[in-house]
């Protein structure tokens, strides 16, 4: 008896998402966007976002013309969202200075939690780019430097070191808030910003005009018997 070949069935061959041009730019920036946030510029390939985004390696190039370029794009987006968050939300013109930093303090946690990946990139490694996190806190503060200006004056202290406390708070904001999005531990974002606005405002009602170190004698003393 003879038997006959079975030729294998074809493959079906696998659908493919069509998209347009802007689509498929679009496409890339989000799958690039969760990469960098995960693995950082360094950990991500070319070869992965192309995989991920279920498209060719040339296609990432022909958009981009490479990774590099791909990370500037998506950098360039989170600055471009967290300084329109921040402006839009000091440009209330009747807003005390106490309701200025909770304005401000609320966009800046909002930016944080509802952009996750976006802040994971530029508190990271974005120094690999032109916008560097500490470049992009210190734009946010100096929008904020002339009202605190304003408060210093009509609490008599000098509205020079406005500048200084600008860093300070916008600082504060930060550094609070990355922690809190990566260790909630229960606390909403209202909870978060009573508590930093809190610190941040009545630590300011009660400054000195003369601020001292309480340590400066003992650390004097201490210097002084090493030298000995």
């Amino acid at each position: 008896m003879v038997t006959g070949y079975l030729s294998p069935m074809p493959r079906a061959r696998r659908g493919r998402v069509r998209m347009t041009r802007m689509e498929r730019h679009e496409q890339l920036i989000d799958v690039a966007r969760r990469l960098f946030s995960d693995k950082g510029l360094e950990g991500t390939s070319v070869e992965e976002i192309a995989a991920v985004a279920g498209v060719s390696k040339p296609v990432v190039y022909e958009h981009f013309g490479g990774k590099e370029g791909l990370y500037a794009v998506v950098v360039d987006r989170e600055v471009t969202t967290l300084h329109t968050a921040i402006k839009t939300a000091l440009a209330t013109s009747d807003a005390s200075p106490r309701e200025l930093i909770e304005l401000g303090t609320l966009a800046l946690l909002d930016y944080i939690d509802d952009h996750a990946d976006g802040f994971r990139i530029l508190s990271r490694d974005s120094s690999s780019t032109e916008a560097s996190f500490a470049t992009i806190l210190s734009d946010i503060a100096s929008r904020v430097e002339d009202q605190l200006a304003d408060e210093f004056t009509k609490l008599g202290r000098d509205p020079g070191i406005a500048p200084l406390y600008a860093q300070m708070l916008v600082g504060l904001v930060a550094l609070a808030g990355q922690w809190w999005v990566d260790n909630k531990g229960g606390m909403t974002k209202p909870v978060v910003a009573a508590h930093l606005v809190n610190l941040a405002w009545y630590g300011m009602r009660d400054l000195r005009a003369q601020p001292r170190l309480v340590t400066g004698r003992r650390r004097r003393a201490a210097l002084g018997a090493n030298q000995s």
